[in-house]
């Protein structure tokens, strides 16, 4: 573990911190924290930074109520940046954009970004904007039995699949399995936040009863 006085800070005293969504990766800001912000920041654990418009420090949220948790702060190999891992209560810009970095500047025509957030998002608008001829609509429509239905049929698959020990087949139908339990999720209001916070639940449990056996 790091100590601050290993990290280097620039001639004005700041070292850049790439803040990070903790459970989808994205990039929200980049901001800028001197000795004190960040030893505030490691006290309270949450982010404070240091204005460079205003010359003082900005604890964020201290306004806005969109503050951000610190999971983790990670340095870089030359130690003079940071990535600060958050969970943050609402946006991350103050345009009210869940990050600042909206604004796309080129895109590749053959490598698209995609994330589980994304298809998240995607099934909720099929939801709450049914579009014809989309499937994802359609079991909507039909409701939470088939929808029921879909993810048993295709969990059998996966288990088919996966007997046959064929690693392909066995990862399409993964990919079936995990979109139809996305559509079962969007359907009952369950975000993907919330089932990730019972799995980190369950890790923090499985390491203390390693510690226990330990003793």
């Amino acid at each position: 573990m790091l100590n601050i006085d290993e990290l280097k800070f620039d001639e004005r005293g700041l070292i850049p911190a790439v803040v990070q969504d903790w459970r989808s990766g994205e990039v929200l800001t980049l901001a800028y924290m001197n000795r004190e912000s960040l030893e505030i920041s490691l006290r309270e654990g949450r982010t404070c930074f240091w204005s460079r418009s205003r010359q003082e420090l900005w604890r964020k949220g201290e306004t806005s109520g969109n503050t951000q948790e610190i999971v983790d702060i990670i340095a870089d190999c030359d130690r003079d940046s940071l990535v600060v891992k958050v969970k943050k209560a609402g946006p991350a810009c103050h345009l009210g954009n869940e990050s600042c970095f909206v604004d796309r500047v080129w895109e590749s025509d053959t490598l698209r970004d995609f994330s589980p957030d994304q298809l998240y998002k995607l099934i909720q608008g099929r939801q709450t904007d049914p579009k014809e001829g989309s499937y994802t609509s359609y079991l909507f429509d039909k409701g939470i039995d088939k929808i029921l239905k879909k993810v048993g049929e295709e969990t059998t698959e996966v288990i088919v699949a996966g007997k046959g020990g064929e690693k392909d087949e066995t990862v399409y139908e993964i990919a079936d399995l995990y979109y139809h339990v996305m559509v079962l999720m969007v359907q009952m209001g369950i975000t993907p936040e919330e089932v990730l916070s019972e799995l980190a639940k369950r890790h923090v449990i499985d390491k203390k009863v390693k510690q226990e056996k330990m003793v």
